[in-house]
């Protein structure tokens, strides 16, 4: 990952509060620059990555984290680390992530 100084932050939410309290996939989508940002939770650490999947384009806020920290496409079940986007049910895709960060200032999604 590039280094935090390389990155332009936005601000999307108040804090992780904002984030869970939408329920029990705990998501939320923000929007920046005509993308769409899924913002996830996973013990506790906030993570974004691209709203739609590599493979078929389903929508991943509509879908889930396993119990093993994998973001589930809701369409066929394929899985991705939300920490790098790697594919880890074996198709070979590769999901866009973006790193976040949650400040006394609110929660942050850094662009390059």
């Amino acid at each position: 990952m590039e280094t935090d100084k390389n990155y332009r932050w936005y601000k999307v939410a108040e804090s992780m509060a904002e984030i869970t309290q939408r329920g029990q996939r705990q998501s939320m989508v923000v929007n920046l620059f005509g993308t769409e940002i899924c913002l996830s939770v996973y013990n506790q650490q906030i993570f974004g990555c691209n709203n739609k999947c590599p493979h078929a384009g389903a929508k991943f806020s509509d879908g889930w984290i396993d119990a093993t920290g994998n973001i589930v496409c809701p369409l066929h079940r394929y899985k991705f680390n939300v920490k790098n986007g790697y594919n880890s049910s074996g198709e070979g895709y590769h999901l866009k992530t973006y790193p976040v960060k949650e400040t006394d200032d609110g929660v942050f999604v850094g662009i390059i």
